[in-house]
């Protein structure tokens, strides 16, 4: 279900005036994560609704995704995933994930369709994922992800103003035991480089055109963060913001279609919430 806003008022309570639904249920739905808004999970009763933002209620067998689809063809599907998803299920978290959307779109579709994990985003990045269609493609395209990826570029919002208004980011990165990535100098690490350069700023922050190199597990937010740049809404990485979303979007992957033998360019519009906060 997809409603555009007409005024402002808290979610809980305009939610329960526009849908014929008692406010017990619609808690519900928050509390379980089925909101979203501007692409975005939702789960607080009094968040502020301005005028043309975006809710989307999840549908328990939807004929179309809540989010979009941006490409699709007989061998791989791209869609626009937003933040606060999974890609993929974790032992906490088994439903709500891109990857069961998607499986269960397509297999509405065809139940004998399937659909294959290519790539993915941390669960607070918004922005397009590549997924397969069948298992050949899904080798295909990891195996020679490196070779086959023309361009991987993000749009960022971060704290505080850049040193440089462009700088190429090279660290060695490792991973704790609790899944928390850091840079390091010892030789095991793994080279992440990350590109930047400064779109916009004002007092407060600094809008951000990011391309990387290479797709180490959280390089951008630790890169930034390690330069006192965190992003905005970073809990994990960043400072004490109270931001609802983490503001990092993939925006753009341009990858050269290994059966079709043609590259191709997959664009995704900013969030509105970025305009608003830059």
């Amino acid at each position: 279900m997809k409603l555009i806003v007409k005024e402002k008022s808290s979610l809980l309570e305009y939610l329960y005036k526009y849908l014929n639904i008692p406010k017990k249920k619609i808690k519900s739905y928050l509390t379980k994560g089925f909101i979203y808004i501007n692409n975005t999970k939702i789960t607080q009763f009094d968040y502020r609704l301005e005028e043309n933002m975006i809710i989307y209620i999840e549908d328990k067998k939807p004929k179309q995704l809540f989010f979009d689809v941006l490409y699709e063809d007989k061998y791989i599907i791209v869609v626009n995933k937003p933040s606060g998803m999974l890609t993929i299920a974790t032992s906490k978290e088994k439903t709500k994930t891109l990857y069961h959307y998607v499986s269960n779109y397509l297999k509405l579709k065809n139940k004998n369709n399937r659909v294959f994990i290519v790539h993915r985003l941390d669960k607070d990045t918004s922005g397009i994922v590549l997924l397969a269609k069948n298992q050949k493609i899904k080798n295909i395209l990891q195996e020679n992800w490196n070779q086959l990826v023309k361009l991987r570029e993000y749009k960022a919002i971060v704290h505080g103003k850049m040193a440089k208004t462009h700088d190429k980011l090279i660290n060695k990165l490792l991973e704790t035991k609790t899944n928390l990535v850091y840079i390091t100098n010892k030789k095991e690490g793994k080279e992440a480089i990350t590109n930047y350069e400064v779109l916009k700023e004002n007092k407060l922050y600094s809008f951000l055109n990011i391309k990387i190199e290479t797709g180490r597990k959280n390089q951008i937010r630790v890169q930034l963060a390690n330069i006192n740049n965190p992003i905005v809404g970073d809990k994990k990485y960043g400072i004490v913001d109270h931001e609802k979303r983490l503001y990092l979007h993939a925006n753009k992957l341009k990858i050269f279609h290994p059966i079709l033998k043609k590259t191709m360019t997959f664009e995704s519009d900013i969030p509105k919430d970025f305009k608003k906060l830059i």
